[in-house]
């Protein structure tokens, strides 16, 4: 790393700059309204290979191109533009170590919440063991939330934008005020959906089970990794509706996404999983291999950076 976090590189709008010289309108839709699309990316570090990994990039981009379409914000990049931004400020900062890049499409200058096309963008890196505490846990203690998830009627979770986070936000503060490290929603048809800005598995009777998509959650890009994962490793897995009381019976539980990789579950609302995780450590152990580039099957899935 070149300089420390407060002082490292960020892209915005076609300039690599000092994270503290980036400046957007206070006045902006994205300022005002929450107004912005956006993908958390994961680079890896491989010693190995001596090689920085950008995990399932065109995926994480494709993602990006449909939440702007829900949200009727222009995106005036192509995907190759999104990729040559991000590996420029990368490179820029010298990162060879694991990082987390925030890359946002964002409603500039001074139009409304209905505001389409004028749209800038910025890619922020930064070292993973500066991100959110939970995001770096080994062992994650739950609440089912007393907040419901938005729904695909209301705000749909299909989007990532920056407004849909003031639910997960309301969520996890409760939680951390009631002592536990993260919460599990429930949707509007009271079926378990996710957690805050990570989607939820269980397993009961040796079967990997998560909410279908259509149960308020996130098209998430970990989610269908870890499917892909349990076929590869002959691991029954389904997508189905989930009951709350599903979460006090699961013999395992874990959450997932870009940020937190596999992260297991050891109680929910005070009932404790049994602790051994055998299907969470086979599937935690074959994504760090996969993000690092041992697992040569997957080798699709990684983008170099150096």
């Amino acid at each position: 790393m070149a300089t420390d976090v407060s002082n490292r590189s960020i892209w915005l709008n076609g300039q690599v700059m000092n994270v503290n010289d980036a400046k957007i309108n206070v006045l902006s839709p994205t300022a005002q309204f929450g107004l912005n699309v956006f993908e958390g990316i994961r680079c890896y570090w491989s010693e190995e290979d001596e090689q920085l990994y950008a995990f399932r990039l065109e995926d994480h981009y494709k993602r990006l191109e449909r939440s702007a379409r829900l949200l009727q914000l222009h995106c005036p990049y192509t995907r190759r533009q999104l990729t040559d931004a991000l590996i420029e400020v990368v490179r820029a900062n010298e990162y060879k170590e694991d990082i987390a890049v925030r890359q946002t499409l964002f409603a500039d200058g001074f139009g409304s919440w209905t505001t389409r096309l004028e749209v800038g963008m910025f890619i922020a890196p930064i070292p993973k063991k500066h991100t959110s505490a939970e995001y770096n846990k080994t062992g994650l203690r739950c609440c089912v939330a007393s907040w419901q998830r938005i729904s695909d009627n209301s705000l749909s979770p299909r989007i990532k934008c920056g407004a849909n986070y003031i639910n997960s936000r309301m969520a996890q503060l409760e939680a951390l005020r009631n002592g536990y490290d993260t919460t599990i929603f429930l949707g509007d048809r009271g079926k378990v959906a996710e957690g805050p800005g990570s989607c939820l598995f269980l397993v009961r009777d040796g079967v990997l089970i998560t909410p279908s998509l259509t149960d308020s959650v996130l098209e998430s890009i970990t989610r269908d990794t870890v499917l892909c994962m349990a076929e590869a490793l002959g691991i029954p897995a389904v997508e189905r509706s989930v009951d709350r009381t599903e979460l006090y019976l699961c013999e395992e539980a874990f959450l997932c996404g870009s940020a937190m990789g596999i992260t297991p579950v050891t109680a929910i609302d005070g009932y404790e999983t049994p602790g051994e995780n055998p299907i969470t450590c086979r599937l935690a152990a074959m994504y760090e291999r996969i993000v690092r580039g041992q697992e040569k099957a997957f080798a699709h899935w990684l983008s170099p950076i150096w």
